[in-house]
């Protein structure tokens, strides 16, 4: 397994707990009133969601194109 497999094992690892983190703070009662008043959440909420599903999608795309075997 190569470093790149690796590392994107670690990305969707944090990539997951980011999104969860921030899919719990959607819910408290500060976001949902401020999603009401203004139609859309935090700043950093936003952020977290972005920067989560980024961390999963960029780790799902190393560990299936990462690894490969150069060929000489």
């Amino acid at each position: 397994m190569g470093i790149a497999r690796i590392l994107g094992f670690v990305l969707v690892v944090a990539g997951s707990m980011l999104l969860v983190s921030a899919y719990r703070a959607t819910g408290s009662f500060s976001e949902r009133a401020l999603e009401k008043v203004t139609g859309r959440y935090s700043d950093r909420t936003q952020r977290d969601l972005i920067l989560g599903g980024a961390g999963v999608a960029g780790g799902v795309l190393l560990i299936a194109f990462g690894g490969g075997r150069r060929r000489r």
